[in-house]
């Protein structure tokens, strides 16, 4: 099972779409986080460690990320997905802007509905 590890600032939108289009996977296993200090919750470097591939909304993330776990993030495979914050929590423009991003990196992947 590959995991996945979905990163955007607050961890209340995008990321938290992304982990919830994962749930009854059997082929992938999926968690969120945000860099902001008043994320939901906060990306850790146990987080990073535990990801197989690690997916951030914009470059931002990846730069925070890179300041403060520069050591965990080596080796890892990052993709920047280039959403913008620009959505609500499992809209529907979100999810297919996340399908069509994702499928390429997922193979065989179907998204399931944002619960």
């Amino acid at each position: 099972m590959t995991q996945l590890l979905f990163i955007c600032s607050r961890n209340q939108v995008r990321s938290l779409t992304a982990e919830r289009l994962f749930d009854g996977s059997t082929d992938y296993r999926a968690r969120s986080a945000g860099t902001q200090p008043q994320a939901r919750i906060r990306v850790t470097t146990g987080m990073i460690g535990w990801a197989d591939l690690i997916f951030v909304m914009e470059r931002s993330h990846l730069r925070r990320m890179e300041e403060r776990f520069a050591d965990a993030l080596e080796g890892k495979q990052v993709v920047c997905l280039n959403i913008p914050d620009d959505f609500e929590y499992g809209q529907p423009e979100l999810v297919a802007e996340l399908e069509s991003r994702l499928t390429p990196f997922l193979p065989g992947w179907t998204a399931v509905p944002a619960k």
